[in-house]
């Protein structure tokens, strides 16, 4: 996703290149969702107040195209003005127009037609300052989004889903952009419109006034009254977050495709990703459904407000008698109001449009303000350089959840500087967790780690990225050319450096054979590269970033057998020399490490070399155990049994 690209930038160059595991639905105390800052006493504002403060410079262009939409919905009755008088008279002279003062009635026409004019020139005034503003608002809104999302811990973008981030940066901005460019000069017009045809109806007749406002006062009534409900608040929350959920799991399926087809679980991997679908279209059908009677109502009665006002008419007909002044007089007005009957109608629609449009955009500024919410964690006051850099974990505990469980509970180790230190455990046992701590995803909830004798707060974020590298099974290249994906490692880097840096991670070979070498856009023009190729350009990334301490995830988990010779080899060229802490899914791969930590339910419950484990019995025994019978494994006489 673009907006993903741009908010991993800045961060460890490394997983620019990765796709950290979801978390999903859980999110670190530390980063627990606060409500915006404001001053002390005072409660966040929401609305159209909080509208303006995210608008912020742009607010005297908002101020003038609400301005000027007012003028233009004033200019709007002008016309409805000159015909009357212009009626007004033609009928003093019904018996012999041509004694009708033509002059007058021309002089009428023409401000018919300035009215006309000024409206459409006031509103096109009005719409290119909303635009401006909108435009303005738009670009600084995702300037401040991008930042505040590059600014978020690594740990933020693990367990926020990409879709949820998109439809925010994306659909509510953009809605927002389309609420401030057209809806708040509409919604001005809408609170004057009223104003002036409630002037209007009542200038020239205030019996054909009431008729005609006693539609409108039942309409607005019934309107605000079932638009405030908190019912309709409920499902608009409802319907944002399943459209959320709809995202996130089109991006989750998208992303799986490669491991559904390998594993010929296309049906099954659907399954999921059709039930938010579903989910979806259910919840869009029961809101819509929820509108019915309301809109039925509304545009029954705004399109029929001449049925108020054809029996006033006609009682106040009779009342005037035979053709006279006073007829003529009543004549008059009911012929204005009929004529305005229309237009009081689609003023009407226009207002519950731009409530309803009010009401998504509002519930999206909620949802972008609980993203503003989540809190950086803080930078060191007083950054401090490692000694070295081994790494210890110091008695830690970390919960996801501020009211959960812990996933780690005393977790107390030393990755010794030189080293290779691997995690195994069952899947969900807190290995990737403890990981991801290195780096500070997030900050522990008690304990600590230090980096050469230092706690990772203490030491400066940027530095952290520089110390600390990552090999993920998941990796993800840019639509940029092989060597700009590889140089994302250390930014600078010489052509020369990356060309060994690729050769060290077996991979110049097939570089060489692309259309363009080193200059291939990865992604363009049908270029694109297996899993294995993949995966040895992510390991040139971080051979190049050269960190000196590695965390690895397995990189070998998902390859062939070709490839993971391949990388087996790359991973020897990028370890040597290093502190590191892999996390271990074949016990094979890590039987020769200096040092193998069981992790068992988010706690450490052993320690040692892969032969004092087994030594020892315990947990590792019984895993190794598990893990050669299964390679023991094999058919035998053509049914299908199994034999050890």
């Amino acid at each position: 996703m673009k907006e993903q690209d741009m908010a991993m930038k800045g961060q460890d160059i490394n997983m620019k290149g990765q796709s950290a595991k979801t978390v999903k639905g859980r999110q670190p105390k530390t980063m627990k969702e606060q409500p915006p800052k404001t001053a002390k006493g005072q409660k966040p504002k929401t609305g159209a107040a909080r509208l303006l403060q995210l608008a912020g410079g742009q607010k005297p262009l908002i101020v003038t195209s609400m301005a000027l939409a007012v003028l233009s919905a004033v200019a709007a009755f002008v016309p409805f003005l000159a015909v009357f008088y212009v009626v007004r008279e033609a009928l003093a002279h019904i018996r012999d127009l041509s004694a009708a003062d033509t002059g007058l009635m021309t002089a009428w026409g023409a401000v018919a037609l300035g009215g006309v004019a000024a409206n459409v020139l006031v509103y096109f005034a009005a719409l290119m300052c909303s635009h401006l503003a909108a435009f303005r608002t738009q670009y600084s809104l995702k300037k401040k989004y991008m930042r505040h999302l590059s600014d978020m811990p690594l740990g933020f973008h693990t367990v926020t889903p990409s879709g949820k981030i998109r439809k925010i940066v994306d659909e509510n901005i953009e809605r927002l952009e389309g609420f401030v460019a057209h809806s708040i000069p509409d919604l001005a017009a809408s609170i004057a419109a009223p104003i002036v045809m409630v002037a209007s109806l009542f200038a020239f007749d205030y019996r054909f006034g009431l008729a005609a406002l006693l539609p409108i006062l039942i309409v607005l009534v019934f309107q605000s009254g079932y638009m405030g409900t908190k019912n309709a608040k409920r499902l608009m929350a409802q319907w944002q977050n399943a459209m959320e959920d709809m995202n996130a799991g089109a991006v989750e399926y998208v992303r799986g495709i490669s491991v559904v087809k390998a594993f010929n679980q296309t049906i099954f991997s659907f399954r999921k990703f059709r039930e938010k679908i579903k989910a979806f279209t259910s919840l869009s059908l029961h809101y819509t459904l929820n509108w019915k009677t309301v809109y039925a109502v509304f545009q029954v009665i705004i399109n029929n407000i001449y049925l108020f006002i054809v029996p006033v008419g006609i009682l106040i007909g009779n009342a005037a008698g035979a053709i006279g002044p006073e007829y003529n007089a009543f004549a008059l007005s009911f012929l204005f109001y009929l004529i305005l009957a229309p237009s009081l109608g689609a003023l009407l629609l226009k207002v519950m449009y731009v409530s309803r449009s009010g009401q998504i955009v509002s519930d999206g500024i909620e949802r972008m303000d609980k993203i503003l919410a989540v809190k950086p964690l803080p930078d060191a006051a007083a950054p401090k350089k490692p000694g070295n850099y081994t790494v210890e974990f110091d008695d830690v505990c970390f919960s996801y959840d501020a009211d959960g469980a812990e996933t780690l509970k005393n977790v107390s180790f030393a990755a010794p500087q030189g080293k290779i230190t691997a995690l195994v455990g069952a899947s969900g046992s807190g290995k990737s967790t403890i990981a991801h701590l290195i780096p500070r995803f997030w900050d522990v909830a008690s304990g600590g780690i230090k980096i050469g004798g230092v706690d990772v707060r203490d030491v400066a974020q940027g530095d952290l990225m520089d110390t600390v590298g990552f090999v993920f099974q998941d990796v993800f290249l840019f639509k940029e050319s092989v060597f700009d994906n590889i140089a994302e490692g250390r930014p600078g880097v010489s052509r020369e450096r990356a060309v060994e840096a690729a050769k060290a991670a077996q991979c110049h070979n097939f570089i060489e054979k692309l259309p363009n070498g080193y200059d291939t856009v990865i992604g363009g023009d049908g270029v694109h590269l297996s899993g294995g190729e993949r995966q040895r350009l992510v390991l040139a990334r971080a051979i190049v970033k050269d960190a000196p301490i590695i965390v690895l995830d397995e990189a070998t988990a998902f390859a062939d057998p070709e490839n993971e010779r391949l990388i087996q080899s790359a991973l020897e060229k990028l370890i040597k020399g290093k502190t590191v802490v892999v996390i271990a899914h074949r016990l094979s791969t890590v039987r020769n490490a200096d040092q193998i930590v069981v992790v068992d339910g988010g706690e450490i419950v052993q320690k040692g070399t892969h032969a004092e484990l087994l030594a020892g019995g315990g947990r590792y025994a019984a895993m190794w155990d598990s893990y050669t019978a299964a390679l023991d494994w094999r058919i035998e006489g053509g049914e299908g049994r199994g034999k050890m």
